[in-house]
């Protein structure tokens, strides 16, 4: 007997144009799809209403480009494999643009890897009204006639349109970019956004070169560019450059220009005191100038890595002449807060900042911190790296100050906040933050500023060392007498307090309370260390960790061999929703093939940080493996392939280097694998395509034996 027709009322009764909208909100990727699946009319309105797609198919498979996603606006053609390889190696590449223009004839954003002017030729002469470009290339920029020769190309083809551009991921010369844009001025005026961020550039751009740049595209409202600021190279960027980037491009809401050693993302000395040795070519005169002429100004990250001296004025100028800046970034700037009494100054007066990052601050106190919590009490996002001076009883102030907005917190290089100080210093926001990164630096505490028996009474701290004049820190650490003098602080304490001296003493204050909001987790640790701390630090009791990110940076060829077996991440699975993980060894150095005598090869360094990732239920996987920069190679070894397939819960595998075929093919054995790829997306990529953990024949092998297989879902 048939089922009685079921009654009430289903999403299917909506008009069409109300649930087309419910399912363009949706934004994960696996829901849409799965949305699609429903019925034949949740997948037409599923695929009209997709603005964004990644393609990662091979070259080779024609028959696989879609052609039901006619409403797509943002096409990524970066990532088709074999990854890196140009669109021009194909059998016919003119087919293949072709079928893409067909299957994508509304875009207005592209990105696609453009490693010789062929394929920018060939690519962008496809669509003539895209509006956003973004170009990739991590392989050696080949030989043009004259400068600029490949970006004339692309303006020429998709240039009456275009409104914004990224090179950030695009290997070339700093020559090339303002030629271009002289040589093309209807298409220069037309940005609006300009990304030069280059971490590959082994120089930045200089200050004639900045100056080009901005006088070519006055109509910016972001600008981002890698720059030249040491000063004892010529052509250094100083106040001549930025005064030219406010008197150009007046409409900027988002600047950011960075030293290329900002770009590199390696940990510095936690021992460094924060000054340089040289002084960059910045006054305070002219900061004040360039924040006067940037009234829209928004987002500010000026990432110097030399000396900006007594910046405090500058920075207060901000606040008055910026309104409606909300982000800023400084690196190497000092003097950024140093309150007399309880006056603030500085940073401190940016009373409407929602996010602040402040690296290599040379005379950064706890009093500096502690003022900036008082004055951007809107901050939701807060990084400090770099400041020696700071120590947990600043960082735990500021974030008692702070518990009503900060969620996101990175605390990384300060010699005084290793994990375990780090983690006691956040416990007021412990049931609220959400984003969290920290340095694995395992010890007791007694080196951190943090000693309990230390009361810091009014006569302790002299004048001249935190411009502070006849009060304690007490009366400081006291939270509360910033808002309400007469009622004590949640959060805070007196470390003059038995009741508090013994509660630490005991181990009971940091246990009590779950990080039940955090739901990504950043790491960096040594080359040699171990994981297995991490949780008897303080982050034992993650519910609701999503995500992690582990950093191990150093040189593994002046260490002997580790003392235990396995790194520790058997010690993640304590966290029940762990289903993404970044593992990032591309900064740990070694031997990969001439290991003298009594040293480890990268295999079994890759065996070590590896052992137990199987354990966890892992769904997504990003892995960088260690590198050989002798050689320029960083690949998967044969442990490492053994261990990845022991991941039987993985859906996505992104390799950031290179694997030999037979490597790869044990990664079929993963039930539910259907997304591998890998990717040397590192300067200077491998040119060898012949070797065979390059050649395309090889990656075609694998994507073939792994499409064949059944997959539950």
């Amino acid at each position: 007997m048939a089922a009685p027709p079921t009654s009430g009322t289903t999403l299917n009764d909506l008009p069409d144009v109300i649930l087309s909208n419910i399912i363009a909100a949706v934004v994960d990727v696996r829901g849409r799809n799965s949305a699609a699946l429903v019925c034949s009319k949740w997948y037409a309105l599923e695929r009209a209403t997709r603005s964004s797609i990644t393609l990662r198919a091979n070259l080779r498979d024609l028959f696989m480009v879609p052609n039901c996603f006619r409403s797509v606006s943002h096409l990524d053609l970066s990532l088709l494999s074999p990854w890196g390889h140009p669109l021009t190696s194909a059998s016919d590449p003119a087919l293949i643009a072709h079928l893409l223009r067909l299957a994508f004839p509304s875009l207005t954003s592209l990105t696609f890897y453009a490693r010789n002017p062929s394929t920018i030729q060939l690519v962008a002469s496809q669509w003539h009204n895209v509006e956003h470009l973004k170009l990739v290339r991590w392989h050696q920029r080949p030989q043009v006639e004259t400068a600029g020769d490949e970006l004339k190309i692309l303006f020429s083809e998709c240039g009456k349109n275009l409104n914004s551009l990224d090179l950030s991921a695009f290997y070339c010369w700093t020559d090339d970019v303002p030629p271009a844009l002289e040589s093309c001025p209807s298409v220069s005026s037309n940005l609006t956004r300009l990304n030069l961020l280059n971490p590959s550039f082994s120089e930045g751009f200089k200050s004639d070169e900045i100056k080009s740049i901005t006088k070519a595209c006055p109509n910016l409202k972001e600008f981002r560019a890698a720059c030249m600021f040491d000063p004892r190279y010529m052509g250094s960027v100083g106040d001549e450059a930025l005064v030219s980037v406010s008197v150009n491009c007046p409409k900027l809401s988002i600047l950011h220009l960075a030293d290329t050693s900002a770009l590199s993302n390696t940990r510095g000395d936690p021992e460094h005191d924060g000054f340089t040795q040289e002084d960059a070519k910045i006054n305070v005169a002219t900061l004040i100038e360039v924040f006067s002429g940037l009234p829209l100004l928004e987002e500010l990250v000026l990432d110097v890595c030399n000396n900006v001296r007594e910046s405090g004025p500058a920075l207060e100028v901000l606040n008055s002449k910026c309104p409606k800046l909300r982000s800023l970034k400084l690196c190497q700037f000092h003097g950024v807060s140093l309150p007399i009494e309880s006056k603030l100054d500085g940073i401190a007066l940016c009373h409407g900042l929602e996010s602040l990052s402040i690296r290599n601050v040379g005379d950064l106190t706890d009093m500096g911190l502690i003022a900036i919590g008082r004055g951007c009490c809107r901050l939701s996002v807060f990084e400090v790296h770099g400041c020696k001076n700071i120590t947990v009883r600043g960082m735990r102030t500021l974030a008692s100050l702070l518990r009503r907005t900060l969620i996101d917190v990175r605390i990384s290089c300060c010699k005084n906040l290793g994990a375990e100080q780090s983690l006691k210093a956040l416990e007021p926001i412990q049931d609220r933050i959400e984003s969290l990164h920290i340095d694995c630096i395992w010890d007791d505490g007694t080196e951190s500023g943090f000693d309990l028996n230390d009361s810091f009474d009014q006569g302790e701290v002299s004048n001249d060392e935190n411009h502070f004049e006849s009060r304690g820190y007490n009366d400081y650490y006291d939270a509360a007498t910033i808002e309400n003098p007469s009622k004590k602080c949640k959060y805070s304490y007196d470390l003059n307090s038995s009741s508090d001296l013994n509660g630490y003493e005991n181990g009971n204050v940091y246990g009590e309370r779950t990080w039940e909001r955090l739901k990504y987790l950043s790491l960096w640790i040594a080359v040699g260390q171990l994981l297995n701390p991490l949780t008897n630090a303080g982050l034992e009791n993650c519910p609701n960790l999503e995500e992690i990110r582990i950093k191990i940076e150093g040189d593994c060829r002046e260490l002997p061999k580790p003392s235990e077996r396995e790194f520790g991440l058997s010690n993640l699975v304590n966290y029940p929703r762990l289903s993404k993980m970044h593992l990032d060894c591309g900064e740990t150095i070694g031997y990969a093939h001439t290991a003298p005598s009594g040293q480890m090869d990268l295999s079994l360094w890759e065996r070590f940080y590896l052992i137990g990732i199987g354990h966890l239920s892992l769904r997504e996987l990003d892995y960088w493996p260690p590198q050989d920069r002798d050689v320029n190679q960083r690949s998967l070894s044969l442990p490492a392939a053994g261990l990845l397939q022991e991941c039987f819960g993985l859906r996505k595998l992104f390799i950031h280097g290179t694997a030999h075929e037979h490597f790869m093919m044990f990664l079929l054995r993963i039930p539910d694998l259907r997304d591998v790829q890998l990717r040397e997306d590192y300067y200077p990529a491998p040119e060898n395509d012949m070797s065979t953990e390059m050649r395309s024949d090889s990656c075609s092998r694998f994507e073939a034996a792994l499409n064949r297989r059944q997959i539950s879902d």
